[in-house]
């Protein structure tokens, strides 16, 4: 019969640690992952039942920070019906113009979509006409973007460009209208907003 070693039996304590870490982590992992799952699934319904509502209540938090959150009318009833995007003409006091875009996400490469995919949906709201008190914030931000000490902004005007999503004909494959314009606020820059 072989005797147990002090080191035989640190080595079998280390294996079992070790055993027992692993088997924690697995659990962690699953309880993750389940909650993810159910916090996803029950924000995404289309429908709130009180079971509903009451998960959707104590997961908002972790789907809000996360950025997680998509509403149900992004596919129905009335999924947006048009292409849009927002821009500002900055105009200077020496009279010259300048033409800021907010990010656009076509436009951009794979990173760089995901780390400003927070913009569309700023843009998607702000020119939204219940969110108007949000536009001289908006106006105000690019202005100090777009000033420089020798250069100050003197007007920001907030522009939306959109076309109709149209069922696809032979005329017109892409299924777009023409591009229409819209100068929806028109901002005066004080000397104070550029500090």
């Amino acid at each position: 019969m072989a005797l147990r070693t002090p080191e035989s039996r640190a080595s079998g304590n280390r294996a079992q640690d070790s055993s027992r870490l692993q088997n924690v982590k697995r659990i962690a992992i699953n309880v993750f992952l389940v909650f993810h799952l159910v916090a996803i699934t029950c924000w995404s319904m289309p429908f709130a039942g009180p079971l509903v509502r009451v998960v959707r209540d104590s997961v908002r938090p972790y789907i809000v920070a996360s950025g997680l959150f998509q509403s149900w009318d992004m596919f129905s009833p009335d999924p947006k019906g048009i292409n849009s995007y927002l821009e500002a003409v900055v105009i200077y006091q020496d009279g010259s113009t300048q033409l800021w875009s907010f990010p656009r996400m076509e436009l951009l490469d794979m990173p760089e979509r995901y780390q400003k995919e927070r913009y569309r949906k700023y843009e998607e709201n702000l020119e939204n006409n219940v969110n108007a008190p949000l536009w001289p914030d908006a106006a105000r931000y690019i202005a100090r973007l777009t000033s420089s000490a020798g250069h100050p902004a003197k007007t920001v005007m907030l522009v939306v460009r959109w076309s109709d999503i149209l069922p696809p004909t032979a005329d017109n494959p892409n299924g777009r209208g023409p591009w229409q314009v819209n100068v929806f606020y028109t901002y005066a820059v004080k000397p104070e907003d550029l500090k």
